[in-house]
């Protein structure tokens, strides 16, 4: 059976490094994007260039009718989705009482809706399969709280709900939901932060320094792999120890 992947937020940080990942390891690929198209087509072409079965999807997966177009697109191209990559997410920092309603509807939108949007169309298949992967992109931030940024843990740790509480319910059917939870990474979101913090984060990680978006594309390979296949409801972190 062909192994079909779909990586939603997929044009550039983490979420682009899983997909190449994934490409790299023999899955079909499908590299979600909202807006960044240039990003994601140059994505796509590199790995073309290396042999792989990738495509590019436009969708905001806080739009549930986008995201099921988006998955009736990747099986006429590539397939079924076998395994479900959810990493679109967004994240800033503000205190909490600067927040406005719409940034709090967004963050939710995106980073839990987004995640159920997109296990609810590409569900039917694995259930009908008895078979199937999904995993969440989680934080340590939703472990542990972050300060000024509580709308992102908040979803975050919504994220480890979801995970846990649907893998009880998908287990029977054969379908396991895992998720990640990255630590500091060196990525634009987390260089935004500016030099001097990056550096304090990675002072602050017990094996000094930062994570890089392929250590945590590697976390979500494992999980998705026949080597986890007796893993299921679990929050991998892989944050070089943060929070132990």
């Amino acid at each position: 059976m062909r192994q079909v992947a779909l990586v939603t937020g997929a044009s550039r940080g983490i979420g682009s490094a899983i997909a190449a990942q994934l490409a790299r390891e023999g899955y079909s690929v499908c590299i979600n994007y909202h807006q960044n198209r240039e990003a994601a087509q140059a994505l796509a072409e590199r790995l073309q260039s290396q042999g792989c079965s990738v495509m590019t999807a436009a969708a905001d997966v806080a739009v549930r009718a986008e995201v099921e177009a988006m998955v009736r697109s990747v099986e006429k191209a590539l397939g079924p989705v076998t395994l479900l990559v959810n990493n679109a997410g967004i994240s800033s920092q503000e205190q909490f009482q600067d927040l406005s309603d719409a940034a709090w509807e967004r963050y939710f939108a995106v980073n839990v809706t987004g995640a159920r949007n997109a296990i609810l169309a590409a569900l039917p298949h694995m259930l009908s399969e008895k078979s199937g992967c999904i995993v969440n992109l989680s934080s340590i931030w939703g472990l542990r709280g972050a300060s000024c940024e509580v709308a992102y843990a908040c979803t975050k740790a919504a994220l480890i709900g979801l995970t846990r509480s649907l893998a009880a319910e998908l287990a029977p059917s054969g379908i396991r939901i895992n998720a990640v939870a990255p630590g500091c990474i060196e990525t634009d979101m987390l260089r935004t932060l500016g030099e001097e913090t990056c550096r304090a984060l990675a002072e602050e990680t017990p094996l000094g320094r930062l994570g890089t978006a392929e250590d945590v594309a590697q976390a979500v390979a494992f999980l998705a792999s026949p080597k986890a296949s007796f893993i299921t409801g679990q929050i991998l972190t892989a944050d070089g120890g943060f929070t132990l």
